[in-house]
């Protein structure tokens, strides 16, 4: 027998695929990360770059630039390469490094450099801080894993860092305080919100995908088109469309997920900067002043386009879920199918000796045997009626067995339900509990013929029959009906025996549940009516029951009519 075992993803197992390294072996000490330098060099190289295009090519206020990435590289890297004091001291003296040494090739004045170094520290810390704390997983696969992180390290950090920048500036410069803060906020929460989720979603796995020559061919398709959107809205036209880009973030959202989509608003921020530092784009023959045109695009950028990464986030929480209801239905297919196997295994090994037992028990009854005595009859009919019990339960299981493995096969035909209630009806009336009840068939109506089998319609009615003879009061009444519903033929086996509550209605059709008569005097193992369900659904028809506590119940059937 080959056997499968399904994986399913859980909160942690997304946390160890968005990192190079796993959980086990990240770094948490300094001893750790000067043994493994190439991450920490690498980034303080990158947050040095980044720092140096962002002065020569985005300053839109003063000294303030309006697009700002090197933060966002430091926190993404930061959050997915380790953790511990030593390490955190040791990791954070390496970027400030680099930032400092960006401020200096920028020409920076010292001062200014580092002023802006610290408050630049100061930025990265608290989002490191804040998202180790509200949001630990750093699983942006979630809405609600990717919302706590951008609004901790895109929306709070910044703000400890602007006010930093913008009072040093105005102490060094005179430069417009409020103008230099909302610059600051706005260019950092963009290069947190867009580029540290684009770091952290960034992984094997993705980019193993673009191997696939589909997936590749699509991704360079998408992005080709935006690359050519961007293009004509921020450097052809000077008009606000913006806004048409929205469709295609969403296309790549659905597509390529959070890390496609972020991504695509890394590229959607620099073409919409850099056509402002130069002077393109939309509003640039309506509004003069670099600063507001630049604060209107990031305005236009963090709201309109940033909350795509929500959306991406839902598809892929969507996606995870589904994978966990696929494997929890493979399971269940797989544990249904295995007790289907041991009720029919269980089946065929009881009907053998229990033919026996019968068979035995009646030669025993009948005194071919030789003499009995009358306690000896009394026990052979005991021991003939519980043998034939046994015989019905394996037939009931048998069934069982094959409705649900789908070995049930079912003849459809017109079939005449008046008849087949009267033939359910006089074969319940020989029944030796059934004497003290009044038994009737009610037919309302001409052409109760509905496409069914035959014997198996009358299995079921038999069943809901026993049933309503077993639970109706000594003295009552058990009435057979048929009539028409709409396009159907609707059967009602009705008793008024004592009746459900609610409760034990929602617990009526499951296998082996006696709602709690399992010690009582009443016959039965709890599979008829399971077996009645599976029965009617494979006829194409519908089961049922309604019921008052104390005023009995009524068993309904409805079949397509002929």
């Amino acid at each position: 027998m080959i056997t499968s075992r399904v994986m399913i993803p859980t909160d942690a197992d997304v946390v160890d695929w968005a990192s190079a390294t796993p959980r086990a072996s990240r770094p948490t000490s300094a001893v750790d990360l000067f043994a493994r330098p190439l991450v920490p060099m690498a980034t303080a190289a990158g947050v040095t770059l980044l720092t140096l295009i962002a002065i020569s090519s985005f300053r839109t206020a003063d000294l303030v630039a309006a697009l700002w990435a090197a933060n966002a590289l430091a926190v993404g890297v930061w959050l997915r390469s380790g953790r511990g004091l030593g390490y955190d001291i040791s990791f954070g003296a390496i970027i400030a490094f680099g930032v400092l040494a960006g401020q200096f090739l920028g020409r920076n004045h010292p001062s200014t450099a580092i002023m802006f170094t610290i408050a630049n520290m100061v930025e990265i810390s608290l989002a490191v801080v804040l998202a180790r704390r509200f949001a630990p997983t750093l699983n942006l696969a979630t809405v609600n894993g990717a919302g706590r992180f951008i609004f901790c390290a895109a929306a709070v950090a910044p703000i400890a860092g602007g006010l930093i920048a913008a009072s040093g500036l105005y102490l060094l410069r005179g430069a417009p305080f409020l103008m230099s803060f909302q610059t600051w906020w706005f260019g950092h929460a963009l290069g947190l919100a867009v580029i540290a989720p684009f770091v952290l979603a960034l992984d094997r796995r993705a980019i193993r995908a673009l191997w696939n020559p589909w997936r590749g061919a699509e991704t360079l398709l998408l992005f080709g088109v935006l690359g050519a959107m961007c293009g004509s809205i921020y450097f052809v036209w000077d008009l606000p469309l913006g806004f048409v880009l929205i469709p295609m973030l969403i296309l790549i959202a659905a597509r390529l997920r959070v890390l496609g989509v972020t991504a695509a608003l890394v590229i959607v921020s620099v073409s919409a900067i850099f056509a402002v530092r130069i002077g393109a784009g939309p509003w640039s023959g309506v509004i003069t002043d670099m600063a507001e045109r630049a604060m209107f695009t990031q305005l236009a950028i963090l709201f309109g386009f940033v909350p795509i990464i929500l959306v991406a986030s839902l598809l892929e929480e969507r996606d995870r879920l589904s994978a966990r209801a696929r494997a929890g239905q493979v399971r269940a297919e797989e544990a249904s199918a295995s007790k289907s196997r041991l009720l029919a295994n269980v089946a065929h090994e009881i009907k053998s000796p229990v033919a026996g037992i019968i068979g035995i028990g009646d030669l025993w009854l009948s005194g071919q045997l030789g003499p009995v005595t009358a306690t000896q009859k009394e026990m052979a009919g005991m021991l003939v009626k519980t043998a034939r019990q046994v015989e019905a339960l394996s037939h009931d299981l048998l069934d069982v067995a094959r409705a649900e493995s789908g070995a049930v096969r079912v003849e459809l035909r017109p079939t005449d339900v008046p008849g087949v209630l009267a033939d359910v009806c006089r074969a319940t009336a020989l029944r030796p509990e059934a004497r003290s009840l009044s038994l009737k068939v009610d037919c309302e109506g001409d052409g109760l013929i509905a496409i069914a089998d035959s014997q198996r319609l009358t299995q079921v009615i038999d069943n809901l029959a026993t049933n309503a003879v077993k639970y109706a009061a000594a003295g009552g009444e058990v009435t057979f009906r048929a009539r028409r519903v709409h396009d159907g033929v609707r059967i009602e086996v009705i008793d008024r025996g004592p009746g459900l509550t609610p409760e034990k209605l929602t617990q009526l059709f499951e296998p082996f549940n006696r709602l709690g008569l399992e010690r009582s005097a009443v016959e039965g193992h709890g599979i008829g009516l399971a077996l009645a369900k599976r029965l009617v659904e494979l006829q194409g028809g519908s089961i049922g029951v309604e019921s008052v506590l104390g005023q009995g119940s009524t068993f309904w059937i409805e079949l397509p009519a002929a």
